[in-house]
């Protein structure tokens, strides 16, 4: 069975092309991506009217890419899977179209996915794949959250943010120190150049006691800090005072203490959560597992403990095509429902977005 993949949800364009014959993990035949981060660049953040229009431009483009790349012909699709949510509305109508329009040109399976589940089963792609069950630490855009996963379909909440998410703390954070956008990225790069104890930043809930998540409490410290240092230096003599008054080695110091205030709380929750569970194999998915940080440490830390941790490759670890077509080959392997209503064909291709969707919601009941 061969599904195409399209994912549309926010600022990332995302076609792939994924073999779900038989029984085994599904095989990669070819992807393509394009980020609209340098569009976006311009404005600090993401502006969804701009990002629906390059999703328009870009997406038939990438599928040919793709087909090519796999050196396959359009016909030879047997199902088309998209993004359906969470995400932007606008951008998720985009990739929703395309793929209801392709799959009646075709008179194939149209196969709505929720973004978030495609991250979780990105690392079945990697070279070394999660055997299930695993707790799994979801760490994508504005969603932390860890979840027990005993298959496809078969998740368990065990925690989540209950305000700001990790990838926001790092965003905010950034956005604070001037970086620009994408922060996240550009804040981990500096601290690789600062003291991650220069500075006193809380770990919110690190004591908790149980497996949730805060984060909007550290991105208010870190405010505090940039003001605390901002103000002393205004205070200097005024030959000295700069339009920009903290200095590259503060910014890179402030950055090395946020990223590091963040990695401890994710890596000691994780921790708990397996431990919680009484299960061995850990999964990290998501852009914010990408970091170099979180991986070092949640490699040693499962090293040290005798535990197994997998990852995706880096180049899916940010919104893909390849996660939305793996996600729709498990899902059609399993035998599982995609939307939990009426097959596309069958309704003659309506169909909808959910820009809040709830993973639990995709959860089998009595699993």
């Amino acid at each position: 069975m061969l599904i195409l993949g399209i994912e549309s949800s926010c600022d990332e364009t995302g076609v792939a092309l994924v073999d779900a014959s038989g029984s085994g993990t599904p095989r990669l035949l070819g992807h393509a991506l394009h980020s609209q981060i340098e569009m976006h660049q311009a404005y600090g953040g993401v502006v969804p009217e701009l990002a629906s229009r390059d999703h328009i431009r870009r997406v038939l483009p990438l599928t040919d890419a793709v087909l090519a790349q796999a050196g396959l012909p359009l016909s030879a699709v047997d199902a088309v899977g998209y993004t359906r949510g969470p995400g932007l509305a606008g951008a998720l109508l985009v990739g929703s179209g395309v793929a209801c329009a392709l799959g009646f040109a075709l008179g194939k399976p149209v196969l709505g996915v929720h973004h978030l589940e495609g991250h979780l089963l990105s690392p079945f792609l990697s070279a070394d794949p999660p055997e299930f069950p695993f707790v799994a630490l979801l760490v994508s855009g504005g969603h932390t959250q860890l979840m027990r996963v005993d298959g496809v379909g078969r998740y368990e909440l065990l925690g989540e943010t209950i305000d700001d998410a990790a990838g926001e703390a790092f965003d905010k954070s950034a956005k604070l120190l001037g970086l620009g956008y994408p922060g996240g990225p550009a804040l981990s790069k500096l601290a690789q150049r600062g003291d991650a104890l220069a500075y006193k930043l809380p770990r919110p809930l690190l004591h908790s006691g149980d497996l949730d998540f805060s984060f909007a409490g550290l991105k208010t410290a870190v405010l505090t800090q940039v003001k605390r240092l901002a103000h002393a230096s205004m205070d200097g003599p005024a030959t000295t005072r700069l339009a920009d008054p903290l200095s590259l080695q503060q910014k890179a110091d402030v950055a090395a203490c946020v990223q590091a205030a963040i990695v401890e709380v994710l890596v000691k929750k994780s921790l708990a959560a397996v431990k919680l569970t009484g299960l061995r194999r850990l999964v990290v998915a998501g852009g914010v597992g990408a970091n170099a940080l979180l991986r070092e440490q949640l490699n040693a830390a499962c090293a040290k403990g005798g535990l197994r941790v997998h990852y995706p490759e880096l180049h899916l670890c940010t919104d893909n095509g390849a996660m939305i077509a793996l996600a729709a080959g498990l899902r059609a392997q399993a035998g599982l429902a995609f939307t939990g209503e009426e097959p596309f064909a069958a309704s003659g291709y309506r169909f909808d977005v959910r820009p809040r969707w709830p993973l639990a919601e995709l959860a089998q009941p009595g699993l």
